[in-house]
């Protein structure tokens, strides 16, 4: 028997359900301030506000910083700027990738710095973050990721369909149909619903290579990517890591020992079309109608940080970005899967992750360089760096010198501090736990 999340989606009369009063999250969703931040004209506007910041009832620190190489001082704000809670921006961010920072973050400093119909820029979109929220905030978004899958993850949100469309077509396939798998997957999935998941990726396959993939297509491909693997019933796998990357086979097979666990029945397209409601949630349609503004003027780029010519010279107004960080995260493996559900070949993606600070410097040098070509006079950049390898390396230093290498005036680190998180203690601040949960930006402005 279908659930009723089921018979909807193939178009059969459900049972009536109970009613329940839906449950409101605790303040609205993207949430916008009573009265905007006034724009910062200069570094000294920006500091005088980070000074005089008091929305969470703190007080700002003011510290010092300066290049791995020397320099002179750069003031270092250190505050809670903006919420911890979880879900508190619009629900089409919940989207899960490695790595990736809250909305909170690009919202702060397109808020502060950019007005509406701004160009805002982020070198290594990621999951889309930054694009995204400068679409929902009226800004024209530009995206640049060496990874195909970015594009994959972003580019259906902002220009969605209609969930109707979403059912359509999702009831338009024959999900009965036989089709090849892959035996080896069978450690993440049922067999039904694997044979459900490599027909859906056949289908889309196909139609991408005819030519024939619409927003639609793209819109299922998005969100089909993104159950893959998870913790939960929501996801089409057995119980694996958290819902940013896919372990291994070998690692899966050892989970499932250790849990005594076999992959039970997951219906893909009930799945696909409860996800999309779910992003769908905040989605009035005045956002909708902004997505598809700020969509149509939209650049969204495939290559390599240090080399995008398709941007025009002095073409944007905030960059705000957070590059990979030595070789913390290994984006390739984590992504496996989701890779070849799209028909990526991962060993094909030349994604540079440095092992060694000073090659880190190298490359993120000729990335700045690259970013002050594309900046306008008096553009910025919001760079968003970790404290790793025990706060033995400080990236935000390496980033300074970087800069200024690139000829980029650093004007101002913020180090957003929350409840349960620490910053290191070479910035004298107290250390609650072992890691970090702190943002670490370095704020750079082109002068001329």
């Amino acid at each position: 028997m279908r659930n009723t999340e089921q018979l909807e989606l193939f178009g059969e009369a459900a049972p009536a359900p109970e009613v329940v009063k839906p449950v409101r999250r605790a303040g609205p969703a993207d949430p916008a301030p009573k009265t905007p931040p006034p724009r910062a004209a200069n570094a000294a506007a920006l500091a005088d506000e980070l000074t005089r910041f008091r929305d969470f009832d703190k007080e700002t620190v003011v510290l010092t910083a300066s290049g791995s190489t020397g320099g002179p001082a750069v003031p270092m704000f250190v505050n809670e700027f903006w919420t911890a809670r979880q879900r508190q921006a619009n629900s089409l961010h919940e989207v899960s990738y490695r790595a990736c920072f809250k909305p909170q973050l690009p919202r702060f400093f397109i808020e502060r710095l950019t007005d509406s119909g701004a160009v805002v820029y982020d070198p290594f979109m990621g999951r889309g973050t930054t694009c995204l929220e400068a679409a929902l905030l009226g800004r024209q978004p530009s995206g640049c990721d060496v990874n195909p899958l970015s594009r994959v993850l972003l580019e259906p949100r902002l220009s969605p369909p209609e969930l109707e469309e979403v059912a359509a077509r999702l009831r338009s396939l024959d999900w009965k149909a036989e089709t090849e798998t892959r035996d080896d997957l069978l450690v993440f999935y049922h067999p039904e619903t694997l044979r459900e998941i490599c027909l859906l990726r056949s289908w889309l396959l196909d139609r991408e290579a005819r030519g024939t993939l619409d927003h639609v297509d793209r819109w299922i491909r998005m969100v089909a990517v993104n159950r893959l693997t998870g913790h939960s019933a929501g996801f089409f796998s057995v119980y694996s890591l958290p819902p940013n990357q896919a372990v291994s086979i070998k690692s899966q097979t050892r989970i499932n020992t250790k849990r005594g666990q076999t992959p039970p029945r997951r219906d893909v397209p009930a799945l696909i079309l409860k996800k999309s409601r779910q992003l769908f949630r905040d989605v009035d349609p005045a956002r909708m109608a902004e997505l598809r503004r700020a969509a149509a003027s939209a650049r969204l780029l495939t290559a390599s940080a240090d080399a995008t010519p398709n941007l025009p010279d002095g073409s944007v107004d905030l960059v705000v970005t957070s590059p990979p960080f030595l070789d913390v995260v290994d984006y390739a493996g984590d992504n496996w899967l989701r890779c070849w559900f799209c028909g990526i070949d991962p060993a094909g993606v030349r994604m540079t992750v440095p092992r060694k600070p000073s090659a880190w410097d190298e490359v993120m040098t000729a990335v700045f360089r690259e970013l002050k070509r594309v900046l306008r006079p008096g553009g910025w950049v919001a760079f968003e760096v970790g404290e790793i390898r025990g706060g033995n390396v400080r990236l935000e230093e390496s980033v300074i010198s970087c800069a200024r290498r690139a000829d980029l005036e650093p004007a101002l680190v913020l180090i957003n501090d929350q409840k349960f998180t620490k910053t290191a203690n070479c910035w004298g601040v107290d250390n609650q736990v072992k890691g970090t949960n702190t943002n670490r930006v370095v704020v750079l402005r082109k002068e001329k």
